[in-house]
């Protein structure tokens, strides 16, 4: 299997960062937070995977919050943290940024709440207007969908 760069947003205690390691062997993973006692869990759990995991301190409410990220990545995933920026919020600038860090043929992957946020269209209109050239609304159960975005 080939090796890949992958960030994952707001990745809390590194329950999703984990999976994506299981799921792609040769990965090497910067999981973000904006939360320092979240990052110290994440390290704790992830001991296991040094030299695959880079952690950053990110607050993606800041428009400067890619630079010095690192990338660019082939695959970036979020669970249920996005919608917490409200439907008010900054989420356009977060997909924006999101796209900003992908290569060409990389993929975003969101796990999350959308219709807390602005709702499911509108966040499938931002991430195209970020730049997106196939979104998809890919799975839904009950509550949480699952979007797909690929960079062209």
């Amino acid at each position: 299997m080939r090796s890949c760069t992958c960030s994952t947003w707001a990745g809390g205690y590194g329950v999703l960062t984990e999976q994506v390691l299981l799921a792609f062997p040769n990965a090497r993973v910067t999981l973000q937070d904006y939360s320092s006692p979240m990052l110290e869990h994440a390290r704790q759990r992830l001991a296991g995977y040094a030299g695959r995991v880079a952690f950053q301190r990110r607050d993606f409410t800041q428009p400067d919050w890619t630079e010095k990220l690192g990338g660019p990545f082939d695959l970036a995933v979020s669970g249920i943290a996005i919608h917490n920026l409200g439907p008010n919020g900054p989420i356009a600038q977060v997909y924006q940024g999101i796209f900003a860090v992908l290569r060409s043929g990389g993929a975003f992957l969101n796990l999350d709440y959308p219709q807390f946020a602005g709702g499911l269209e509108q966040h499938l209109e931002w991430l195209r207007e970020a730049g997106f050239e196939r979104v998809e609304h890919a799975w839904e159960a009950g509550m949480q969908h699952a979007l797909a975005a690929f960079r062209p």
